[in-house]
């Protein structure tokens, strides 16, 4: 960075997320990162539980419990129009240190938590591009739905103010 810095003194740089309070805003979007591929905006259980692949190590196994909750549809009341959200991805600028950042919408609301980043926007820490650079979040909703209903930790769940 401090080369960066020297070489193009006029160019506006990001602060380190690192060990500062940084804020960032952006806005939940789909993207095109390349001609003729699209993602949307979210992703649901239902394409969790479609990518099960024992060769891959992330989707090696779904659980049992969360598979015959997703076969019941017995979501709670954290589904949307009976589609459970996993996650989501925005427009907002992050870098490495920021996983586990809360993510709030324009009232303050906690509506996620900040994981990643897409990978055509790894490279925003050199050059942001607002076309490329996506964050990803896992979905509160998604969060309280394990804790609730897969976990059954009704506990928790009661002392948590929900806003729906």
């Amino acid at each position: 960075m401090d080369g960066l810095r020297e070489m193009y003194p006029k160019n506006k740089y990001y602060p380190d997320a690192n060990l500062t309070l940084r804020l960032a805003y952006g806005k939940v979007s789909s993207y095109k990162p390349k001609d003729a591929v699209e993602y949307n905006y979210f992703t649901t259980l239902e394409g969790l539980i479609k990518k099960e692949n024992p060769d891959i190590e992330d989707y090696k196994e779904i659980p049992e419990k969360l598979k015959e909750l997703y076969i019941k549809k017995d979501y709670g009341r954290y589904s949307s129009d009976s589609i459970m959200h996993v996650g989501f991805i925005a427009n907002n600028h992050t870098t490495g240190g920021n996983s586990g950042s809360p993510v709030l919408n324009g009232n303050g609301e906690l509506i996620g938590i900040n994981f990643d980043r897409v990978w055509e926007g790894t490279m925003s820490d050199i050059n942001f591009d607002p076309d490329q650079c996506r964050n990803i979040t896992l979905d509160i909703r998604y969060a309280l739905f394990i804790i609730d209903k897969f976990a059954e930790a009704k506990w928790l769940i009661d002392e948590i103010k929900i806003v729906e």
